[in-house]
């Protein structure tokens, strides 16, 4: 089994009586009233409200007003997608899952990650063998175990937080009145339906959800209730503008600056705020928008007699609520409304499978059990229960009925599959979030899938299906015990052992993959667990914190399924690691998963797995969000073909001068946190220990930025050397003084208020905000603490040891009004940079090669006067730790920056989330990605599958949205009776000399011209000298002209020659690999 966590105080391991969780319903707008006043009110990501919300959702509140304390350490990622009040509902939320089969175990991880307060798991029957192809929670020592008793102890020890309970008798509806949402996994429907009544007419109305998971077959089915109130339909943050007119109309025309393009949709509303001139707009009553353009709109108001426009404005959207009305499960079996799709080129499969699901009970309730795989008779029986089915309909009867599809339906209808468990467990917990919460738009009502394309291509022998007495029976029912066995024997490189790393590791797990005689799994992560992981990372514990996660994770999944061969290295996927990962390394691999975070590591691996002409399995996630990209040897284009545009950077001059959003002040500090703390110490470090070698080389470069450096240094060892604690805060009070009052005056001296550019026009005007110098005041306690922060870190880096006064408020106040601040003179002829295009606010001289001399014989005075071995403490900034300060003076360099510009402050929080570029992430989206990637391994591991089997998928739960659709095709050149793509690599062995590769080529009907290895020219047609070369070796060409030393763990290198036909016509041919072993 997994590794028990430990327990915590009040959280005793094990399993509490349901009646522990029972609690009396309140109004969600009676706890969210309570909540809101002590909350600040900026927006978090998604748009979720932290001054709390006034909608209603279905009635019921999980908050009985208390506020519960959210560890935002843990839950930090998960906090950037749903927003405090979503957090603080799922905290109070109570849980009922029946059915602890595999889609049972993976939507109660998901929710026990989310952290809801109680989840109570429903199941009589015991755990079997044929369980073991679905959940993680089973080992061969639960065989006769209740399923819901035994997966208690495996889920606890996600989060000890939640509370965890069992009922191992039958149901009955009036136990469902103790929550907030109910699932069910393995239920008849006759038995569905009768629970969905009480759910339905309950008062508040309790969310019903039914799930099913058959083999390669999947459905959903919500019922939230009458009226349920959708409070936030898609999450996304209220879409902006910086406005630049508005014009005395009816209707008035809004015209926005064209820094960005509006997002506004017709019909939305928006509110105004900031306008000067035209101030009847600035009441934040609501007004809606037509004729939404790029940068314009109009608005239903006549503003004719309003006071003219004059400047500023921001207009903000205002996220309506939605309230859907959900049929019961009876009445939505007759009259179920619009399928939710998939995939388009399956338009008219969700009408079919609405069908075979509900034949498949009356088969189960006829036969008492579901049908056998491989047995024709079931299969027949089943068509004929649908066929009969279908004709009792009054209207909208189908046309046709695909008898090899519902034989497919009928052989795996017993089997839980671990990636379609893993999938739905993504789906089905969102909708538990959105259904306690209000939180993103349910799934309205139906949801059918299927991926019967992962199926073997060739027709299974119905002997095949038959049960092994394995761990593997379930899915050997569907897909045979011939594909079972090459999953066993595959040879996968894994990645990245992060939140996608976690799942993967799981379902290749209970999938059998890598876990035969000839099997290998090989991951590789260099990265170290973090307490924010543990919220979706599910395979790590509070006590694994600091580990490496690739030998965690590998464990943990070694505990899931004893026979899985894997290998743990603590190697980055790099040019640097390639003896290693070598050319007999990746020659043996059976297929690559990447499990990555980053671009530039997944571009790495994609060319790695071209090179050698292996299929690449991508995905990943942004909050709800989740993508999948296969990439197949010879049938796709790879992963490097496409990519997506650069993200928008704000301007140099912007962010120092300028800034307009909090999102400019956020990056700003950061900059100045690394400059001051980081990158400086750091150049004073390298200084001190080649103080010769680093004159020199700053004397050579002789350049603005040089000078610049140089100054920095020289403050940090002169001026603003620190050495007791009260110089670090005499240095921070008078930073403070610097950034937010003399920078601020000398900028409003440079450029005041009714300023006007070379061409007439207002310099002060959108979307740049006239800014105002801030007052130092001791009893401001942002003020306080940021020069608190910015004291401590400055000590640290000087190693200053801090005394225990100085986190004391109060203390540390007094110690800051000792600091002298001299008074600001604005400066003339100061040059402040205002040219958007410029990459640098260095500003070249005439003089800087004097001014470095001058500046290296101060400096050199400076060293004299050190210590020997003197250096200074670089603090690499670290997001993630809420005790170091860093946050603290970022969150304060950002927010006193906003106060000055007039732009809304946020909490730390926020500032972490922005400034740390936290990627938002929930374990919801990472289980149904990887579940959709483990069903395209099968098709890999087959081998057999055409580019038309294959899908990649683009999902958003909170819509939700899915949208499938075939890998986009390879391209391919041709070229006489030749053909290759992107694919292809040329291979000439045997160590050829010049002369017999240029014979190659001729032979195949290509004149090369240019031969190159790296940047080095081996070989050019038009250098007569190079002709001397033809008779020596490709090998000895590269070791004695390019001067490269070839690593002993290959046996080849590459070249990239420039051919032409006969015609003198340009031919790209593919890279080609010269062999010397």
């Amino acid at each position: 089994m997994l590794p028990v966590k430990r327990t915590t105080a009040g959280a005793a391991l094990g399993f509490v009586d349901s009646e522990l969780t029972k609690k009396h319903c309140t109004n969600f707008a009676s706890a969210t009233a309570t909540s809101s006043a002590a909350s600040s009110t900026f927006n978090m990501a998604g748009g979720d409200s932290i001054n709390g919300n006034n909608g209603v959702s279905n009635g019921k509140a999980p908050i009985g007003g208390a506020q519960l304390e959210i560890d935002e350490d843990l839950h930090s990622r998960q906090l950037a997608v749903y927003g405090r009040e979503t957090m603080r509902r799922l905290f109070a939320s109570n849980i009922l899952i029946s059915g602890m089969q595999g889609l049972g175990a993976e939507i109660a991880k998901n929710l026990v990650l989310a952290g809801v307060k109680s989840v109570t798991l429903h199941d009589t029957g015991t755990v079997e063998l044929w369980d073991f192809s679905g959940s993680f929670l089973f080992s061969e020592e639960d065989l006769g175990k209740n399923r819901a008793l035994v997966s208690v102890p495996k889920l606890q020890e996600l989060n000890n937080t939640v509370i965890i309970s069992t009922i191992t008798t039958e149901l009955t509806k009036e136990q469902l009145s103790d929550f907030q949402a109910v699932v069910f996994t393995d239920i008849s429907l006759e038995k569905a339906i009768e629970f969905d009544d009480y759910c339905h007419q309950h008062q508040p109305p309790i969310a019903f959800i039914k799930s099913e998971v058959r083999g390669l077959f999947g459905s959903v089915f919500c019922d939230f209730g009458p009226e349920f109130t959708v409070l936030d339909v898609d999450g996304e943050e209220p879409h902006t503008g910086i406005i630049a007119s508005i014009s005395n109309d009816n209707p008035a025309i809004v015209s926005c600056v064209d820094d960005e393009r509006l997002e506004f949709q017709d019909g939305e509303l928006v509110v105004f705020s900031e306008v000067l001139g035209m101030t009847e707009l600035n009441d934040r009553k609501p007004r809606r928008i037509k004729n939404a353009r790029p940068y314009s709109f109009t608005i239903e108001e006549d503003t004719s007699n309003y006071a003219g426009y004059e400047r500023g404005g921001i207009v903000t959207q205002v996220k309506e609520p939605k309230v859907l009305k959900f049929k019961p499960l009876q009445q939505a079996l007759k009259d179920p409304g619009d399928f939710l799709l998939s995939d388009f080129s399956k338009f008219d499969r969700p009408p079919l499978l609405h069908l075979a699901f509900q034949a498949l009970d009356k088969f189960i309730v006829e036969v008492g059990r579901p049908p056998l795989a491989g047995s024709e008779e079931d299969a027949k029986k089943l068509i004929a229960l649908l066929a009969d089915i279908n004709n009792s309909l009054p209207d909208g009867r189908l046309e046709e009925i695909d008898p090899k599809l519902i034989r497919s339906f009928a052989f795996g209808a017993r089997a839980v599959l671990n990636p379609m468990a893993a999938m739905f467990g993504g789906i089905v917990g969102q909708e538990v979030v959105k259904a306690c919460s209000g939180k993103f738009h349910p799934l309205f009502q139906f949801f059918y899938f299927d991926s019967v394309e992962s199926l073997p291509t060739e027709s299974v022998d119905p002997n095949d299906l038959r049960p092994l007495n394995s761990r593997y029976d379930a899915q050997i029912s569907v897909f045979g015990s011939k594909l079972q066995k090459k999953l066993e024997d595959a040879k996968v490189f894994m990645v990245g052992s992060g939140a996608l790393g976690c799942e993967f590791l799981k379902n290749v797990a209970l999938m059998g993959v890598s876990c035969g005689d000839g099997g290998k799994l090989t991951i590789t992560d260099d990265d170290v667990i973090e307490k924010s992981n543990l919220s979706r990372q599910f395979l790590f514990r509070d006590w694994n914190i600091g580990q490496a996660k690739s030998t965690v994770a590998a464990t943990a999944a070694s505990f899931i399924n004893r026979r899985l061969n894997i290998e743990a290295l603590q190697n980055r996927a790099s040019p640097e690691s390639e003896s290693v990962f070598d050319d007999t390394f990746w020659e043996n691999l059976s297929v690559v998963i990447n499990a990555l975070d980053n671009v530039s590591a997944r571009l790495y691996i994609d060319q790695r797995c071209l090179y050698f002409q292996r299929a690449l399995l991508e995905s990943g996630t942004l909050g709800a969000k989740c993508n999948t990209q296969m990439v197949i040897p010879h049938l796709t284009e790879n992963y490097g073909a496409s990519r997506d545009p650069p993200e928008k950077q704000a301007p140099m001059c912007t962010l120092h001068s300028f800034p307009h959003n909090i999102h400019h002040c956020l990056t700003w500090a950061r900059s100045e946190f690394e400059g001051l703390l980081e990158k400086t110490p750091t150049e004073v470090n390298v200084y001190l220990k080649k103080p010769s070698e680093y004159i020199s080389a700053m004397k050579q470069a002789g350049d603005a930025q040089a000078r610049d450096t140089l100054e920095r240094v020289l403050e940090c060892l002169d001026s603003d050397k620190c050495d007791t604690f009260q110089d670090c805060i005499t240095w921070a009070r008078l930073k403070f003084e610097d950034y937010f009052a003399n920078r601020v005056k000398q900028l409003t001296y440079t450029f005041p208020e009714d300023a006007a550019t070379n061409n007439g026009a207002r310099f002060w005007s959108a979307p740049k905000r006239f800014p105002r110098p801030l007052e130092f005041s001791n009893q401001d306690l942002s003020h306080i603490n940021f020069v608190m922060a910015g004291a401590i870190l400055r000590a640290e880096a000087f190693g200053i040891p801090i005394p225990n006064w100085a986190k004391s408020s109060e203390k540390f106040a007094e110690a800051v009004d000792k600091v002298m601040v001299p008074d600001f003179l604005p400066k003339n002829n100061v040059r402040i940079v205002t040219d958007e295009a410029a990459t640098s606010l260095a500003t070249a001289s005439m003089d800087d090669a004097d001014v470095i001399n001058e500046l290296v014989m101060k400096l050199e005075a400076c060293r004299e006067k050190l210590a020997p071995g003197y250096k200074m403490n670089p603090i690499q900034f670290e997001k993630d730790d809420d005790t170091n300060y860093h946050m603290e003076l970022v969150t304060g360099l950002a927010n006193m920056r906003a106060r000055n510009y007039s732009i809304p402050e946020v909490d730390k929080l926020k500032a972490k989330l922005i400034a740390g570029k936290i990627i938002p992430a929930i374990a919801t989206s990472t289980a149904m990605a990887t579940g959709l990637v483990c069903l395209e391994l099968y098709k890999v591991i087959d081998g057999s599958h055409k580019i038309e089997d294959y899908r990649n998928t683009f999902a958003n739960l909170a819509l939700p949205l899915f949208s499938m659709a075939e890998p986009v095709p390879t391209k391919v050149i041709k070229y006489q009776d030749m053909s290759w793509s992107v694919w292809d690599r040329w291979i000439l062995k045997g160590s050829p000399t010049l002369r017999e590769l240029l014979q190659w080529l001729k032979n195949k009907g290509l004149n090369a011209y240019s031969i190159s290895f790296g940047s080095c020219l081996l070989f050019n047609s038009m250098f007569p000298k190079h002709k001397e070369r033809m008779d020596k070796k490709m090998v000895d060409l590269v070791k004695d002209v390019a001067k490269f030393e070839l690593p002993p763990y290959r046996s080849h290198f590459d070249v990239v020659i420039a051919c032409e036909d006969d015609e003198d016509n340009d031919v790209d041919i593919p890279q080609v690999s010269v062999y010397y072993e």
